[in-house]
């Protein structure tokens, strides 16, 4: 449930009330170079953090906590660190379940989750929808819906894409469906925000006039 919480600071501005955030990236350093401030600044004012990466970034993910002052081992035993792998996550039985996921979120927000913490700050790692191009169509509308879950809780929530590995109509579409992004290392308001009622009606038309595979094939 919303309430009147302090601002959090977050890639040169600062997060008010709205904070599901878009942040574009073209390398590793360069995201942990913008985030690590943010997340040690949650360890520091007893926020949980839940942090879902790429299967093989578990380890150095974890590094790169200890080398900027965090005990990655104390935080996970106590719960206020909580790593999960972002396949695992998101893809159940070889596929994408939007509903599951939005029930997840909603259980993980702070206003839900066990523990007590003040509230929650998330960094979602995204690489796993490109293993599939039918993952990116169902993120696409995720991304936009999941917009009501986060809209009713403080929680802050950072969904990462690196430019290389997203083609251009696919990040188009991502900065859509967030009401604040960071691009070139600086967070800031997204002007092209489209409210998730518009979006997803527009977003459904689209694909209801793509020719079925059966027609494309004859």
């Amino acid at each position: 449930m919303k309430k009147t919480t302090a601002p959090i600071s977050l890639a040169g501005s600062q997060l008010g009330e709205v904070r599901h955030v878009c942040a574009f990236f073209n390398s590793d350093d360069e995201e942990y170079r913008v985030l690590l401030p943010f997340i040690k600044d949650g360890f520091e004012c007893g926020d949980k953090a839940v942090h879902v990466v790429n299967p093989d970034q578990r380890h150095d993910h974890l590094q790169r906590l200890a080398a900027a002052g965090v005990d990655p081992t104390a935080a996970e035993q106590s719960g206020q660190l909580e790593v999960r792998i972002n396949t695992e996550a998101y893809i159940r039985d070889g596929r994408f379940d939007q509903n599951r996921m939005l029930a997840a979120f909603e259980q993980m927000a702070s206003g839900n989750a066990k523990g007590g913490f003040p509230l929650s700050r998330i960094c979602c790692r995204m690489d796993w929808a490109i293993e599939d191009r039918s993952y990116i169509d169902d993120l696409v509308e995720f991304e936009s819906r999941v917009n009501d879950v986060w809209r009713r809780h403080d929680d802050a929530v950072i969904c990462t894409y690196h430019l290389g590995k997203f083609g251009g109509d696919t990040v188009i579409d991502i900065m859509r469906t967030h009401p604040m992004i960071i691009i070139g290392g600086l967070l800031q308001r997204n002007p092209f925000f489209v409210p998730p009622e518009e979006f997803l009606r527009e977003v459904r038309q689209r694909r209801a006039m793509r020719p079925s595979s059966s027609s494309t094939a004859a």
